[in-house]
């Protein structure tokens, strides 16, 4: 296809040419032929002259352009030589514009390396921030957990008297009569209320910290962000190449894309207390920071092919 435009092109300008050429000539002679007559009516006017000295005579009309015979030009301009002149300034005006055509627009920075780097950065950066987000969101998981975890230790301790089991086996020691079994299975429930002091003081120390409030903000900008430069990313390739490569990088990131989504629709569901819509959360969270990894991976290739062919800034 791209032979055949171009001998139709090379046609085309051949015979635009030779419409130019032959206008030119054929002006060139009218106008030697014009001044051809000028002269000769020079001529037979000085031989009148001479014959009658005495004889005054109109002279001819001065015109040295021959103006006169200009209706005469205008007849032998034909109106094909007309048409030839215009299709070859079409012509050569087509040839000098196809190829900033071609080429494309000029995308200036966005082509350069400082925005081509920045899609790599922020994702990069992202990883990270989505590794925090998650053990925030583990923390406020383990948080919300911890209080049946306490119950249930609870239920095992032995009946007691007083705030702590040390102090009931201070009173059972203390007693007139000592029941020695019953200072035993004191005893033996110590471990269990010190693991139930443990994570009571675990559980105020996770209070403190405001970790359901900061999952929530935290992933509400992970997604935002995110999401805009893994649309940033193929834009800034496609200003670069003029095209997109699709591969495992780029369906990678469309997939990591889908899965924040899943998660951030589960929300409204984890907070009426549906067990099956966390499980699913936490799921595409794990799946989604498993792709981000995978993107590293698949990325640097393309890191270091961005290197190579942009410059700054």
């Amino acid at each position: 296809m791209m032979k055949i435009l171009s001998v139709a092109t090379a046609l085309a300008v051949t015979s635009t040419t030779s419409g130019v050429c032959a206008f030119t000539a054929q002006s060139s002679v009218s106008a030697f032929m014009g001044m051809s007559n000028v002269g000769n009516r020079g001529i037979i006017a000085l031989q009148a002259s001479q014959n009658s000295p005495f004889e005054e005579k109109e002279d001819p009309m001065f015109d040295p352009l021959h103006l006169s015979s200009s209706s005469e030009h205008n007849k032998e301009v034909s109106f094909p030589a007309v048409v030839k002149v215009s299709a070859a300034a079409l012509t050569m005006w087509s040839m000098g514009a196809a190829p900033s055509m071609a080429a494309g627009p000029d995308w200036g920075i966005f082509e350069g390396r400082s925005l081509s780097l920045l899609h790599p950065i922020m994702m990069g950066s992202m990883l990270i921030f989505s590794l925090y987000t998650a053990l925030l969101g583990f923390n406020w998981r383990r948080q919300r957990t911890m209080g049946d975890d306490i119950s249930a230790l609870k239920k095992t301790l032995p009946s007691f008297s007083g705030s702590s089991l040390s102090e009931a086996i201070s009173a059972a020691k203390a007693a007139d009569t000592v029941d020695s079994a019953l200072v035993s299975k004191l005893q033996a429930a110590l471990p269990i209320e010190s693991d139930i002091k443990a994570l009571t003081a675990e559980r105020k120390e996770l209070s403190s910290q405001n970790n359901r409030e900061r999952h929530w903000s935290q992933g509400s900008l992970l997604a935002f962000i995110g999401t805009t430069f893994a649309i940033e990313g193929p834009l800034n390739t496609y200003a670069r190449a003029g095209k997109l490569f699709p591969g495992p990088h780029l369906y990678a990131g469309a997939g990591l894309v889908v899965l924040w989504a899943a998660a951030a629709a589960c929300v409204p569901a984890m907070q009426k207390g549906s067990d099956t819509a966390r499980s699913i959360h936490i799921g595409a969270n794990v799946a989604g920071i498993g792709l981000f990894g995978w993107q590293v991976v698949s990325g640097f290739p393309i890191l270091l092919k961005v290197l190579e062919k942009t410059s700054w800034p």
